[in-house]
């Protein structure tokens, strides 16, 4: 008599890999190390960040190496794969006899999966290579299953990846309080989607003010009403009313002024909000008059230098401390020869004096403004302005550099008159040096600081020294021509008293270190009109 012994349990599983195993993603660049042409056998150095299970023996990829000014394709297969590096041998594509060592290649798509990479042990990313696809008690059809689970399925006529760039799309609600949540819901029965006009540019900013969703395109700046809708009379006016609509009808600010791909640069404080446009070289303040150009505000020729030749992500933010919009534009510089890398121009705008009132020394990563004090970060690091350590006096240390400070000013009364600079004063604290004084002709030689006599002979001496002198609390110099001889001149250059021109140009500064606060009030000057 036959027996029939029945199981009572045992398991099936189905594994599905779902890590991407179309592209090979070495961890480092690899390099050639030679090259047989007779075999069309390349050997790559050592990689020690390749993925092992991304790269198996047999598979086909695609390399692509640049010899020249050609770029040469190669369809080949991975032959050896071991700790001391791997080759390949080129099945086809153009021949090349000779192959430079040390020359870096690219991987392209795996072509064919007939050695699906197997997950390694050991390896980080083998626990997330495989998904449990099936798992049954007895492995019957409908049999209990072990729990591994929601899975989304849907069948589309067309299941390629899209890339949309100018459109909005959102998901179910959210209720905290009921404890409602459909954030991973986004049902196409429902139109969930807007498109905002692609011919604008992709959508590189999205900020929720109020009831309203402002969105930035790379050439226009739009809002997009939010549970509510538009309705125009044939008068042209608008009443907005409410609707069933989560993204309602979008409406365009005027002016063609977008963010360009410069999100980094926008910053917000109360109903304004501030941004660069780098491809038409403004930069712009949305507010609720609409879009304003506040680079038109005597700085058009800085910007449109500096943003055209801008050589990564402009920074911007809110210094909630001084009230001011700082911006950072990286630019591209050459010090010796050598490409320096932080070269930059970092400036804030004010509201109050509707203008660009300071330039610092300093390139921040990120900026940051909280409960009134101003924060940037540099390299992983946070930095609070505005503050001193403890009984530290140094000011305008940036990121543990110490900068000095300086200040131009344009002496221009008369303007159709040639004149003649014969004294520079100033109202502040003692420390202060002129730099540099310059006129369309001549120049003066650089004034030191102040300095304080004890005694009847040090004020003697201090006669003598071209210094600045504290008279009713007041500094003033003498101003002593630097330039050399002119044409035509009876008495010029040294001999000469002052410093002749149409205008002036002054820079004082501050070398700032260990000296504490030192302010400046004003500047003058005292000149005459040359006959």
């Amino acid at each position: 008599m036959a027996a029939i012994i029945e199981l009572k349990y045992f398991n099936t599983f189905w594994l599905k890999k779902i890590k991407a195993i179309t592209n090979v993603v070495p961890g480092e660049d690899p390099v050639i190390s030679s090259y047989d042409s007779s075999l069309r056998k390349v050997t790559l150095d050592l990689i020690a960040g390749l993925s092992k299970n991304q790269m198996n023996v047999g598979q086909s990829t695609t390399i692509t190496y640049i010899v020249g000014i050609d770029t040469i394709v190669w369809q080949s297969s991975i032959e050896s794969i071991d700790p001391s590096g791997f080759y390949f041998i080129v099945k086809s594509g153009p021949p090349v006899a000779f192959v430079p060592n040390g020359e870096k290649v690219t991987f392209g798509k795996i072509t064919d999966f007939d050695n699906i990479p197997k997950a390694y042990i050991g390896d980080a990313d083998a626990d997330v290579d495989w998904l449990l696809e099936e798992s049954r008690i007895r492995g019957g059809y409908n049999n209990t299953s072990v729990d591994f689970g929601v899975k989304a399925y849907l069948v589309e006529e067309d299941p390629k990846q899209r890339h949309r760039f100018s459109s909005l799309i959102h998901s179910g609600i959210f209720n905290s309080r009921t404890g409602v949540n459909q954030t991973n819901q986004f049902s196409v029965a429902e139109d969930i989607t807007r498109t905002i006009d692609p011919a604008n540019g992709s959508i590189q900013k999205l900020y929720a003010e109020d009831t309203n969703l402002i969105i930035f395109q790379e050439s226009k700046v739009s809002k997009s009403l939010i549970d509510k809708d538009a309705i125009y009379s044939a008068e042209g006016n608008a009443s907005v009313t409410s609707r069933n609509l989560v993204i309602g009808q979008n409406v365009a600010y005027a002016g063609e002024y977008g963010i360009s791909t410069d999100p980094e640069s926008f910053a917000v404080n109360g109903y304004r909000k501030y941004f660069t446009d780098r491809d038409q070289n403004v930069v712009c303040r949305l507010s609720m008059d609409g879009i304003t150009v506040i680079s038109s505000y005597g700085m058009t020729d800085f910007f449109r230098d500096k943003l055209s030749t801008a050589t990564g992500n402009i920074i911007g933010g809110w210094d909630a401390h001084n009230k001011q919009y700082v911006l950072t534009i990286p630019q591209p510089g050459v010090i010796g020869g050598i490409d320096v890398e932080e070269a930059y121009e970092t400036i804030a705008f004010d509201e109050t004096s509707k203008g660009w009132v300071s330039r610092f020394d300093y390139f921040p990563n990120q900026i940051i403004s909280l409960n009134n004090n101003y924060f940037t970060t540099k390299q992983g690091k946070i930095y609070q302005h505005y503050t001193l350590a403890s009984g530290a006096e140094a000011r305008a240390v940036f990121y543990g550099e110490q900068k000095p400070s300086k200040v131009t000013f344009v002496f221009n009364g008369g303007p159709s008159a040639v004149k003649n600079f014969q004294t520079i004063n100033y109202e502040g604290d003692s420390g202060w040096i002129m730099s540099e004084f310059k006129t369309n002709t001549d120049s003066a030689f650089t004034i030191s600081a102040a300095t304080f006599a004890a005694t009847l002979a040090q004020m003697q001496n201090s006669l003598l020294i071209n210094n600045f002198k504290l008279k009713e609390d007041k500094y003033y110099a003498d101003l002593v021509n630097s330039s050399p001889s002119q044409n035509g001149e009876v008495v010029f250059g040294r001999s000469s008293s002052g410093v002749k021109g149409f205008f002036g140009e002054v820079t004082m500064s501050m070398d700032n270190s260990g000296v504490g606060k030192k302010e400046l009030f004003a500047v003058s000057t005292g000149f005459v009109q040359s006959s």
